[in-house]
């Protein structure tokens, strides 16, 4: 699982406990200026994922660490898809972040607010 907090100009997003080894990272930091979007897409977790390198795939329990797919490089730490909030991107090393989070809805709107709509 994955919190999420806005600091300044910067969103800190912190893997949490075991999921750190499995994702094979501990915390990403964002300018809150290249994040493009944010929304929940549970489906997002069936399916191919891509090449993964590296991480973690075990189907219907966790995917985690960084997976790369159709020329995008994605950070996933998933296990709970109703939980799953997919972050776009600009001008970052991952393209999207595929994240489980407590509160959805919350995050969105964190991730969200004061920015223009985006065409999906």
């Amino acid at each position: 699982m994955v919190t999420v907090v806005r600091e300044d100009d910067r969103v800190i997003f912190e893997i949490r406990g075991l999921h750190k080894l499995w994702a094979l990272k501990s915390r990403l930091e964002i300018p809150w200026s290249n994040i493009r979007g944010a929304r929940k897409d549970a489906s997002i977790v069936h399916g191919w994922k891509g090449l993964r390198a590296p991480g973690t795939h075990v189907p219907g329990l966790i995917t985690a660490g960084t997976f790369h797919l159709a020329g995008r490089r994605i950070f996933w730490d998933v296990c709970d898809p109703d939980k799953t909030v997919v972050v776009d991107l600009d001008d970052e090393d991952y393209s999207q972040l595929v994240i489980e989070v407590g509160d959805p809805d919350g995050v969105i709107g964190l991730l969200t607010r004061g920015k223009p709509p985006t065409a999906s």
